[in-house]
C-alpha cells in the first residue's frame, strides 16, 4: 500500500501537479517579461513627455486626500508586505533548533541588511522624485500608474501562489538546497536567503509608497510606515514565538483584502489625475450623487470614468481569485488530477515531523 505523503510533501506535490504543467518555458517567460516591461516603460515615457490639457483648479476632479486615508493606506501596504517577510523567515528558520540554532543568525543578518537596503532604496527613490519634480502633476500620474500596475501584479500573484499553492514551501526547499552545501557556501547562502526573503517585500513597498509620497508628502507617509512597522513587529513576535499556531493564511487573506481596497482607492485617484491632465475624458454623474467626503477618504469621485476604473480594478482582483480556483482546483478535479490545497498552517520542514 502506497504511503500517504506528509503535509509538506503533499502541498509540494499539488503545487507541481497543478502549477508547473502550465508554466511556460523560461525563454518564453523572459520574452513576455521584456515585452511587459517595454510596454510599461513606453507608457511612462509618453506620460512624461506628452501634452496636458488646461489645468483649471476649479474644474479639477481630484481633491486632496485626507490625512487619515493616506496614513491608513501606507500602513496597510507596509504591514501587508512585512507580514509576508515575517512568515517566510519564520518558515525558513523553524527547523534551526538545538545544535543548528546558530544557522538562524546569518538568515536574520541577511534580513537586517535587506531592511537597511530597503531604507536606502526609499532614500534613492526620493532623490529621483526630486530630480523629476519639474514634471508637476504628470509625476503624480506616473507614480500612480506604476503603483497600480505593481499592485495588480502582486495581487494576481498572491491569489495564484499564496492562497492555492505551496508558497512558503518553496523557501523551505531553497533552505534545504543551501544546507546541502558546506563551509563558507552555507553561510553565504543563508545570508542571501534572509536578504532576498525581505528585500523583495521592501522593494515592492517602496514602489507602492511613491505615489502617496508625491500626493501627500513624505512626512505623512512615514507616519503610516511607522504604524505598519509596529504592526509587523507585533505580528513577528507572535509568529516567531507561536510559529504554526497562528492562522497565517487568514492573516494573509485579511491583509490581502485590505491591499485590494488600497488598489481601488489608488485607481480612483490616478484616474482622476489623468482627467485633470486631459488624458482621460470626464463625464459627470450629476450634482450630489456622490458626497465630497468619499473623494477625500476613498478617492471616489462623481465621474463615470473614475468609478468605472475602480469597478474594473475590483473585478480584476475578484476575477483573478476565481481564475486561480478554476485553474488550480476545479479543472484538475474534473480531469482526475491532484488539486492545490489551501494550507491552514505553514508546511512542516522536511527535517522536522509534522505536528
Amino acid at each position: 500500500m502506497q504511503q500517504a505523503p506528509a503535509e509538506g510533501d503533499s502541498e509540494r506535490f499539488c503545487d507541481e501537479a497543478t502549477g508547473r504543467r502550465w508554466r511556460l518555458p523560461l525563454s518564453s517567460r523572459l520574452a513576455w517579461y521584456a515585452l511587459g516591461f517595454g510596454l510599461i516603460s513606453g507608457l511612462v515615457y509618453l506620460m512624461a513627455t506628452g501634452d496636458t490639457g488646461p489645468a483649471d483648479p476649479s474644474e479639477a476632479t481630484r481633491g486632496e486626500m485626507s490625512h487619515t486615508t493616506a496614513v491608513f493606506n501606507s500602513s496597510m501596504i507596509v504591514f501587508r508586505e512585512g507580514l509576508e517577510a515575517v512568515l517566510i523567515l519564520a518558515a525558513v528558520t523553524a527547523s534551526f533548533r538545538g545544535a543548528n540554532i546558530h544557522h538562524r543568525r546569518p538568515v536574520l543578518a541577511g534580513a537586517l541588511v535587506a531592511f537597511a537596503a530597503s531604507v536606502l532604496t526609499w532614500i534613492g527613490a526620493g532623490a529621483i522624485l526630486h530630480q523629476l519634480s519639474g514634471l508637476g502633476m504628470r509625476l503624480e500620474a506616473i507614480t500612480g500608474f506604476i503603483a497600480v500596475v505593481v499592485l495588480l501584479i502582486v495581487l494576481n500573484w498572491f491569489v495564484h501562489k499564496v492562497y492555492w499553492s505551496g508558497w512558503i514551501a518553496r523557501h523551505n526547499r531553497r533552505r534545504r538546497e543551501v544546507m546541502g552545501g558546506a563551509g563558507i557556501g552555507v553561510l553565504i547562502g543563508l545570508v542571501a536567503l534572509g536578504f532576498t526573503s525581505v528585500y523583495r517585500e521592501g522593494f515592492e513597498t517602496v514602489l507602492f509608497l511613491q505615489n502617496l509620497r508625491v500626493t501627500v508628502g513624505a512626512p505623512v507617509v512615514l507616519q503610516g510606515v511607522a504604524i505598519g512597522l509596529a504592526l509587523t513587529a507585533v505580528a513577528g513576535t507572535f509568529v516567531f514565538i507561536l510559529q504554526r499556531k497562528l492562522p497565517y493564511k487568514k492573516m494573509l487573506i485579511a491583509t490581502g483584502v485590505m491591499i485590494g481596497a488600497v488598489l481601488v482607492v489608488m485607481v480612483g485617484g490616478t484616474a482622476a489625475t489623468f482627467q485633470d491632465l486631459g488624458w482621460l475624458p470626464k463625464h459627470e454623474l450629476g450634482a450630489d450623487v456622490i458626497p465630497g467626503w468619499l473623494g477625500a477618504w476613498f478617492e471616489v469621485y462623481p465621474t463615470w470614468e473614475t468609478i468605472g476604473a475602480q469597478v474594473l480594478a475590483a473585478a480584476f482582483v475578484i476575477g483573478s481569485y476565481y481564475a486561480a480556483e478554476y485553474i488550480k482546483v476545479r479543472r484538475p478535479a474534473r480531469q482526475g488530477l491532484p488539486v492545490a490545497a489551501r494550507a491552514e498552517a505553514p508546511p512542516a520542514p522536511a527535517d522536522q515531523p509534522a505536528a
